[in-house]
């Protein structure tokens, strides 16, 4: 039997992309937020879904598939004057269309939609609290937890239904909520997963990266702060600050994801006032400076090390080539959930140059190596597409730690990082070659970061406790 999911290759698998859109007049807003989404679906490609708000009402339109197998031209939302969307990366692997997003919701403050980017990790013991007292669920979402708090603690106001729910909250995220009259962005304290804020003519926008603010042509104002929940209705911008402290009862330190950077974001986007172009490329002069070899050509595995690939080639004077050439029609693909099924799944996504290899010395630049499986399988290809050498070098430190919050690097005992040193790892995939960058010079590419970054998935060390 196939299922129809995210085909699980040897890399760390994206978070969720959130994107919405505050205007003083009545559009097609549900096709700006088409457009966002569009740029946002690196972040996740298991469903979509689109929330429009007009007058006292809220309509929505969500299934699984990417936003253009969703949003297909027999879809009409009603125009609106606020709007929001998701696509979405289950972490759980709830490939379900009842766990889309947004997560449209009635309670003490009305009707509202939430779109939720991160992970809670405490999420089912409050599901379980909350259904102790009478709480009914319809979905396996975090989000619909959140939900169900801040419904629980409006008895004032949204705004303080929101920032007492958020004292509950342990994990990541970054939330987009929807009412009839306004649009609410949260981001928590560790500043884990980015949002930012723009402007297009007198529409207000957020979005996860910057690439969905490019999509509609909307000018970047700022990133959404750590520890801030921004309102933004009729009156304008209001922003409120997230009052949470930890055990000790100092403001925690901020924590944003490392991963964003090397793996997860569009290269042409900026986060945290740090562009990830400009980190990779970095990245890739470091490997060449400290981890020099001799070689013929440098080549990038598709998509997010090419441009690591380009720096390492830069610094090193070795002419850069494409050595692999990545299928741009693979994307939510029917495969078996079997290892050895998705292992060869590879073959479909990924194909040798043989005219750019054949007798020749390859460095291969890659982003991160997980299981292991892939990397074996990619340096096999590229043997018997001619290469003499195969020599792996990476643009991020070894994996050893899973991590829990949004991003899916499989559990610890799956990570190759977790049982193997680096030599064992260049043994295992087969290259004659390998080595990884140290935290200290991932951290060092990106310095021009305003916030902390978050390492955990590297060092072990995580912002928060985890049980």
């Amino acid at each position: 039997m196939f299922e129809r999911i995210k085909p699980k290759f040897d890399s760390v698998n994206e978070e969720c992309g959130i994107f919405g859109i505050y205007s003083n007049e009545t559009r097609d807003l549900a096709r700006s937020v088409y457009y966002g989404l569009y740029a946002l679906q690196h972040r996740g490609q298991q469903s979509s879904g689109i929330a429009v708000s007009y007058g006292n009402q809220i309509v929505y339109h969500k299934d699984a598939g990417l936003v253009s197998e969703v949003f297909h031209h027999d879809i009409h939302l009603h125009d609106g004057d606020i709007a929001c969307g998701h696509v979405r990366y289950a972490v759980s692997n709830e490939d379900l269309p009842c766990n889309s997003q947004p997560l449209v919701y009635i309670g003490k403050s009305g009707k509202m939609a939430l779109c939720h980017n991160g992970k809670i990790v405490n999420a089912e013991a409050l599901r379980q609290k909350l259904i102790k007292d009478n709480v009914v669920f319809q979905t396996a979402t975090g989000a619909e937890v959140i939900a169900a708090l801040i419904n629980r603690y409006s008895e004032k106001s949204l705004i303080e239904g929101i920032k007492r729910a958020i004292k509950d909250l342990r994990g990541s995220y970054s939330l987009i909520i929807m009412t009839t009259n306004k649009l609410i962005a949260v981001r928590d304290s560790f500043g884990m997963c980015p949002l930012v804020l723009g402007k297009v003519r007198d529409e207000y926008v957020l979005s996860s990266e910057t690439c969905g603010l490019d999509a509609i042509s909307a000018e970047f104002i700022r990133d959404i702060n750590p520890g801030e929940i921004l309102e933004i209705d009729s009156n304008g911008l209001i922003s409120h600050t997230i009052e949470k402290t930890d055990a000790a009862g100092e403001k925690p330190k901020t924590a944003g994801c490392i991963f964003e950077y090397i793996y997860l974001a569009r290269p042409d986007s900026v986060i945290d006032g740090c562009s990830v172009y400009k980190v990779r490329k970095d990245l890739g002069k470091t490997l060449a400076k400290n981890y020099s070899v001799e070689a013929d050509i440098v080549a990038g595995v598709p998509d997010s090390a090419l441009v690591a690939a380009m720096g390492y080639s830069e610094e090193s004077k070795i002419p850069y080539a494409e050595a692999l050439m990545k299928n741009r029609y693979v994307g939510r693909t029917f495969i078996q959930p079997l290892q050895k099924k998705r292992e060869e799944t590879v073959n479909i996504k990924l194909n040798a140059v043989r005219s750019n290899i054949k007798d020749k010395r390859v460095v291969l630049i890659d982003d991160s190596i997980v299981r292991g499986t892939t990397s074996k399988k990619i340096v096999e290809m590229l043997r018997r597409a001619g290469a003499k050498e195969v020599h792996l070098r990476i643009s991020s430190p070894i994996i050893p730690y899973s991590c829990y919050f949004g991003i899916d690097t499989q559990k610890t005992e799956d990570l190759i990082g977790s049982k193997k040193k680096a030599k064992e790892i260049c043994e295992f995939t087969g290259a004659d070659s390998l080595e990884f960058l140290t935290i200290p010079e991932v951290v060092e590419a990106c310095k021009d970061c305003k916030i902390g970054l978050c390492t955990a998935c590297f060092s072990g060390q995580y912002p928060i406790k985890i049980d």
